[in-house]
């Protein structure tokens, strides 16, 4: 089962806004923000939606190879970072109760599919583990994961 971590969003849940928002009222989403900015994304993000959105933090972007964020983020390898953010992104709005005890592999907005692994105490999606669950905006819904997620 997915255990939310209220604190890392403080006062957010209260005051629901689009994934984009809550993602930047969070604080610690800057790199994924500006990823989104520059691949074209954040109209789409603060759309209608629903989505549900696997979001790595910070620090999990710190985590990657030296230069692959800043290669990433260069106008001439757009269509790859797309690739990478979409690959974030489930249509639907999936909450940690609809995984709970199931091992379930969901389409992505990139086409390929994650592996979701909640059935034992902590959820797996790929290989990052979700730290915080169940983070609501009014066009779906955030888990926080601690691994940049990278499609085949």
């Amino acid at each position: 089962m997915i255990v939310a971590v209220p604190l890392a969003f403080g006062s957010i849940a209260a005051h629901a806004a689009d994934i984009v928002d809550t993602a930047v009222a969070a604080g610690s989403f800057k790199t994924l923000v500006t990823a989104l900015k520059a691949a074209g994304l954040v109209e789409t993000l603060k759309g209608k939606g629903p989505y549900t959105v696997f979001a790595p933090t910070d620090a999990a972007f710190a985590a990657l190879p030296a230069g692959t964020v800043e290669g990433l983020l260069k106008p001439e390898n757009k269509a790859k970072l797309v690739a990478v953010l979409t690959y974030h992104v489930v249509p639907g709005k999936v909450m940690a109760a609809d995984l709970a005890g199931k091992m379930v592999k969901p389409k992505t907005v990139e086409g390929e599919t994650l592996d979701i692994d909640a059935t034992g105490k902590a959820v797996h999606v790929n290989t990052a583990i979700v730290t915080t669950a169940d983070v609501a905006a009014d066009n779906g819904v955030i888990h926080v994961i601690d691994k940049v997620l990278l499609p085949k």
